[in-house]
């Protein structure tokens, strides 16, 4: 046991008396209450952890619905495959609205109840295909992305067949969901890329509109097809849809009316950034897959194979069903051209523009509490300031070697660090294998100083190796409000769900995770999470292949009940990860408790200490009035007596007074 400290003897006293004081009680309840202080499960230090071993990841039979899981510190509420129309098509994002959760897919949009977490409801699928279907909620407000060159302005399934075409859809639908069981398409916004992600600002400095800014990645469109755009340089045309992003006002009076209202260059002045090559894992693919005679492409320069499922789609868009050896002769020929055109590369090495910088961004978390934004834009990780919604600004960038593809960000909840991921090979690759370097398709964890700028402290990857069936990188997700730590879920793709700690920088620590095994045995197809952020008491991941799935959290030495209890009385009415909330916690009996078990944990106060303000509160907290009133100011005096110079004691302290003092 650890020594009492000088001020501890105090304390005794005060037990002694407040013992006199409740003599009316029974020696046995008093004895009981100690003994109900007492956490069932003991808090530990995140440098003891202990990690499955051997990790239960490694080896998981392969399935579609019937796969192999591994859980830790996670329990499984339910899973649902996706409907009918939606089976075989890419599951994407998520926004939430109530008790609703808003699932994107390729084909559209499906609406989940899941005010019962252990048995979501599917209440609506509507078909709109245009990819990815990036969705965000404002109120009876909702936004889908729509890039792929084959989304309709009327939601048909048809297609677009035509270079030129007056019924594509690129950019921002806008839909009123009051009746989420009949949503209503009410406007779009049309754009020069499309849409390939989105994020909204909702809680701007104007109280009439909200924002929407574009992600999009796609090539330019014709400017016959949309008047206005050019794919020249910047140095050739001014008004250049490359090295900018879109900045849509939506009027909450009257959303119809939405329109892009700037296109802010916040590229500007960048180079090209430092790269790295292929791994030895990517090495020895490459090589098996050009001796099996598979397809093999460059794209910006790496080789990359191309899965069986795409190469039968670039034959069935041929109208080839059966291909023969000159079939294929055929394709291996007009490949280079093809994929050149998807990707927006002309083959061409201007010298201008190879020393450019990014010219799109993947995605922008906007974080309003701070006025802030972290853009994930392909070879940068990039801060801007939002202050003034329709013209952000670059206030700091940062490039690594080891990152391939900025992805997303997310900042820590005091906004004094910023999480960025790499998604090293697109998302369909499988970079998880044993030989993958653990810096590569990893998160970035960066600190921010006073003058904004971002600090490189470390990396995060799953430790898991995955199969080269599996599609594994660094993906989305969100903080879980754990009072007073950095606590974060990610999707992996079909490396599973991870949670993990980074409170500290420079140590982040896995304490959770859920994986399947591969979709299919021995060969790569597309699965696994795609999104997965916490909402209102559960954790809500987006399964490419498999439909939904809903976990709770798990009471474990490195996350306590106390600390979820305190975590699950942040509700909120709406959820888009990418308009990052800023978590505050009610003043609650949970509230105190996590932060004694997080004092305990650390290690800052002795045991006896602990285990008295434990006993004390409980003591209050069976009392009322102003007896519980007295009780609790006199406890946040003995401990912030005690230890004045902790802020998690101070925290305990503030939220003993708040408790005692409710309004």
């Amino acid at each position: 046991m650890k020594p009492l400290k000088p001020h501890y003897h105090k304390l005794l006293s005060l037990l002694v008396i407040a013992f006199v004081a409740y003599a009316c009680s029974s020696s046995s309840s008093s004895m009981q209450q100690a003994q109900d202080s007492q956490p069932q499960i003991e808090p530990k230090p995140l440098s003891q952890i202990q990690h499955p071993n051997p990790d239960p990841r490694e080896g998981l039979e392969a399935g579609l619905f019937d796969a192999g899981e591994a859980t830790w510190n996670l329990n499984k509420l339910a899973s649902k495959q996706p409907p009918e129309d939606f089976v075989g098509v890419t599951n994407s994002d998520l926004a939430f609205k109530g008790d609703y959760a808003i699932q994107g897919n390729y084909n559209g949009v499906i609406f989940w109840d899941i005010s019962d977490p252990s048995n979501p409801k599917m209440v609506k699928n509507y078909l709109c295909p245009a990819s990815q279907s990036d969705v965000s909620v404002y109120n009876n407000l909702l936004f889908v992305s729509g890039e792929g060159l084959g989304g309709r302005l009327d939601c048909g399934t048809e297609g677009v067949d035509k270079q030129v075409s007056e019924e594509r859809l690129r950019g921002i639908r806008i839909f009123d969901i009051s009746d989420i069981n009949n949503p209503e398409y009410i406007a779009n916004v049309q754009t020069c890329r499309g849409s390939h992600t989105h994020s909204l600002l909702t809680e701007g400095n104007d109280p009439e509109s909200i924002y929407v800014y574009v992600s999009g990645s796609a090539p330019v469109r014709p400017e016959e097809e949309l008047p206005g755009c050019s794919s020249a340089l910047p140095s050739e045309d001014p008004n250049s849809a490359l090295f900018r992003i879109e900045v849509i006002e939506v009027p909450l009076d009257n959303p119809s009316a939405a329109k892009i209202v700037s296109s802010p260059r916040i590229f500007e002045g960048l180079t090209e950034a430092p790269t790295h090559g292929l791994s030895e894992a990517d090495k020895e693919r490459i090589e098996e897959a050009k001796a099996q005679g598979k397809f093999v492409v460059e794209i910006w320069g790496t080789p990359r194979v191309l899965s069986d499922g795409f190469v039968e789609r670039l034959f069935a868009q041929r109208g080839v069903e059966n291909p023969t050896a000159a079939d294929s002769a055929s394709l291996r020929e007009d490949l280079p051209a093809m994929i050149a055109e998807m990707v927006g590369d002309d083959g061409e090495e201007d010298e201008d523009e190879v020393q450019r910088g990014p010219n799109q961004c993947h995605d922008i978390t906007l974080y309003p509490a701070i006025g802030l934004a972290g853009g994930a834009c392909e070879g940068y990780g990039l801060l801007l300031d939002i202050s003034d919604p329709t013209q952000p600004t670059r206030i700091a960038a940062v490039a690594d070697s080891n990152f391939s593809y900025w992805h997303s960000a997310t900042f820590s909840n005091d906004g004094n660090k910023i999480l960025f991921t790499d998604e090293w090979g697109g998302g369909g690759q499988p970079k998880c294998r044993e030989k993958d370097p653990m810096e590569w398709g990893a998160n970035a964890i960066f600190t921010i100083d006073d003058d904004n700028q971002m600090n490189f402290e470390s990396y995060y990857k799953i430790s898991a190796a995955q199969t080269s069936a599996e599609n594994c990188v660094a993906h989305n997700g969100s903080l879980i409000p754990i009072p007073g730590r950095d606590i974060m879920v990610q999707s992996w793709y079909q490396g599973g769900i991870s949670i993990f700690d980074w409170t500290d920088p420079e140590n982040p620590v896995e304490i959770a995770f859920h994986d399947r095994g591969p979709v299919q045995a021995g060969q790569m197809q597309m699965g696994g999470s795609w999104s997965v952020y916490w909402y209102n008491g559960v954790i809500v991941s987006s399964e490419i292949a498999r439909g939904l799935d809903i976990f709770e959290l798990e009471a474990n030495p490195y996350l306590t009940q106390n600390e979820i209890d305190a975590a699950n009385t942040v509700v909120f009415e709406q959820l888009n990860p990418q308009d990052q909330p800023h978590y505050s916690w009610p003043a609650t009996f949970a509230l105190a408790r996590a932060y004694i078990d997080q004092l305990d944990r650390n290690d800052t106060m002795s045991d006896g200490m602990v285990a008295d303000v434990r006993a004390r509160l409980n003591q209050a907290e069976a009392a009322s009035g102003g007896d519980r009133s007295d009780m609790l100011r006199t406890l946040a005096d003995d401990v912030e007596g005690e230890a004045s110079s902790n802020k998690k004691a101070q925290k305990l302290a503030e939220t003993l007074r708040s408790i005692s003092s409710p309004e």
